[in-house]
């Protein structure tokens, strides 16, 4: 049976330094959410990605994610697809001794349903998951 990570929302990936890449429909999305134009969003929110290959979110000076304010993302309803999908559809060797996430075991069914539902939503709580 697969297994499911449910997320805790305790912000460990949010304090990880590394990139979140951006597409240029969340470029809008966050803009439209901050309540600026996209060139103004990209200017004071966005740096060039490692490869120069498109846009990342700034980090803070400790590697935390910009928008981390204490342990609540500013911008959790229209967060970027690379966060909504950590940690089920990607993570990296020894994310574990970080992320608070707890593992379930699920059918194939109900875990098909839940990751549907973090493509949509983000990393939903088990209360917003199973109804």
């Amino acid at each position: 049976m697969p297994i499911f990570l449910e997320c805790q929302r305790c912000t460990a990936c949010c304090r990880w330094p590394g990139q979140v890449r951006l597409t240029e429909a969340e470029i809008t999305r966050l803009a439209v959410f901050k309540g600026i134009g996209e060139h103004e969003f990209i200017q004071q929110f966005t740096r060039l990605r490692w490869d120069r290959g498109g846009l990342a979110l700034q980090e803070k000076p400790d590697g935390g994610c910009i928008f981390l304010q204490g342990n609540d993302c500013a911008v959790q309803s229209v967060k970027p697809q690379e966060c909504r999908d950590f940690p089920n559809l990607w993570k990296f060797p020894g994310f574990e001794k970080n992320c608070h996430a707890i593992s379930r075991e699920v059918s194939t069914e109900e875990y098909e349903r839940r990751i549907a539902q973090i493509k949509l939503t983000g990393n939903a709580s088990v209360s917003e998951v199973i109804r």
